[in-house]
Formats: structure tokens, sequence, C-alpha cells
């Protein structure tokens, strides 16, 4: 699948274990691609959507013209990915208490912002999404 086929899109931290692991799993989800947070066009598009770059997980889904994130975008992503319902319940349940741990033991300077919700897709942020996609890949591809 070529990259502007993609309808929705993963922005997550390449340097986070979980989320590395939330970009593995989209692969189940072929029209699913995903782009480091601190890719140019992921940091356009955080501006165009929210009027700041905020650092949490998101995802984008084009035709639903939905920006999910923090605990809500996990929660999408393993109802969409098919995971088992008490999957689901657990991450929603403890999403924040997870991204804190693997916060704390990552060594990153950047504490996650509580955003958390579905939110409406911007018209600014919307025209940026074929450039988003185009960045997208299938998978992370973790740093040598």
């Amino acid at each position: 699948m070529s990259a502007t086929q993609f309808t929705g899109i993963l922005l997550y931290d390449g340097d986070c274990p979980f989320c590395s692991a939330a970009s593995t799993a989209m692969r189940r989800l072929e029209s699913v691609g995903v782009v480091p947070w601190d890719d140019p066009a992921a940091q356009a598009f955080l501006e165009a959507q929210f009027g700041e770059t905020p650092f949490a997980l998101f995802f984008v889904d084009i035709d639903a013209e939905t920006v999910w994130a923090g605990r809500a975008a996990a929660t999408e992503l393993c109802e969409r990915a098919g995971m088992p319902v008490l999957v689901q319940d657990i991450v929603d349940e403890t999403y924040e208490r997870f991204a804190d741990a693997v916060w704390s033991v990552s060594e990153t300077d950047r504490e996650i912002d509580p955003y958390h919700d579905a939110y409406p897709l911007a018209d600014d942020a919307a025209a940026l999404f074929d450039e988003l996609a185009a960045n997208g890949n299938r998978t992370h591809v973790p740093n040598a």
C-alpha cells in the first residue's frame, strides 16, 4: 500500500517502548501508517490541529475526521486492531500509569501532555493530512 492510501496515521514517540509497540501492532491495519512525533510533518499537523505541539500518542483518521489523543488513541487502536475487550479495558484503565512508568524509565526530558480525548479534525490540520500520510510507514523501524 502506498503512503497516500493511508486513511489513518499514528503519531508516536519513537523513543518510547509502549509507543513503538503500538506502532508495530498497527501493521495489522493496512490503512494505518505511523509517523514519529518529531517528524516535521507531524509537528506541522499538531500545530495546525491544536495550536501547539503536544507530546502524546495521537491517532488521526481522515475519513472519521477525528484525532484521538493519549488514552483515547490507545483505546481506539486496540479496538481497530481487534484486541479483546479485556485488553481494551486494561489499556483504557491503566494508560496514564503505564505512560508515566515508561516516561520515568525512558530518560526523556519531555513530559506527556494531558490530551486524552477524541477531537474533531480541524480544517487546517485536514489540509496537511496528505503530507503527513506521505511520511507514513507501515510500522515502526527502530534506530540502529
